[in-house]
């Protein structure tokens, strides 16, 4: 069951840092709500439990607001131990002077597109709806002692195909300025397209000689000498009067014995 629930985590954030560009660290924003659950529930330290969530690699810092800080303390002594818990936590800078409710500055925070990249993490179940009509909004929430990434809704899924075909097919504009181009381009007797890269040209590897460095190189014989041209020569005389004896047969040693 771990196993299953890590893997839809995993696909989630691939889902959102693929069609969105989220990249790590992962910015998380968190309202009083999920404060308070990562307390009762004794998920602590946050950041490590979230981080494991993600899949992260790095440290996953955790935001909030001026507005929901302002919405903790005035809920009294009942959730003092939340409100200095997210005192601990970095603020993000909203533009409101005077403050409003935690839902409309995560809301404000967002925007429409969500440039900042956030995780927003809630236990507020209207805001959790609202979050899921923005795209590119992931959300993260507690059940028990256990953290969830809801799976991107079908608008989300929807925003991100569409975002995807856009950018893949070419608008008419740029097509009739493609076509300009290359019209010109033939008129002026260059016969090449704009943009598109000149083929190039192959040349066909001709039989060369043999390498130099692996040939070897003839050795020139040695002149002998005038002492050894005239010792050789005397050599050769005295070979050529050798004379061969030739052996005697019976017959001759007989006619030998009877002339004596």
């Amino acid at each position: 069951m771990r196993v299953k629930k890590r893997s839809r985590h995993r696909k989630a954030v691939k889902f959102y840092s693929t069609c969105f560009g989220f990249r790590e660290p992962y910015k998380v924003l968190v309202d009083g709500t999920f404060v308070h659950h990562l307390l009762v529930h004794q998920l602590l330290p946050a950041d490590d439990a979230v981080r494991e969530l993600l899949s992260a690699s790095r440290t996953t810092p955790l935001f909030t607001s001026k507005c929901v800080l302002a919405e903790l303390r005035r809920l009294g002594k009942s959730h003092a131990q939340d409100f200095d818990a997210a005192q601990l936590l970095a603020t993000a800078s909203c533009e409101h002077e005077k403050v409003v409710s935690a839902v409309d500055c995560i809301l404000s925070l967002v925007g429409e597109k969500n440039p900042e990249h956030y995780f927003v993490a809630t236990q507020d179940s209207d805001l959790r709806e609202k979050l899921r009509e923005i795209p590119g909004v992931p959300v993260i929430y507690g059940l028990k002692n256990s953290l969830f990434i809801e799976q991107p809704s079908a608008q989300q899924r929807k925003f991100a195909q569409l975002d995807e075909e856009k950018r893949i097919h070419m608008e008419k504009s740029e097509f009739k300025k493609l076509l300009k181009a290359s019209s010109e381009e033939k008129a002026s007797g260059d016969g090449n397209t704009p943009g598109v890269a000149e083929k190039s040209k192959f040349k066909r590897n001709r039989a060369k000689g043999p390498n130099p460095l692996s040939c070897k190189k003839k050795k020139p014989k040695p002149q002998p000498s005038d002492a050894q041209n005239q010792g050789a020569a005397a050599d050769g005389e005295a070979k050529r009067k050798r004379v061969r004896k030739r052996k005697r047969s019976g017959k001759d040693s007989n006619q030998a014995d009877t002339a004596s």
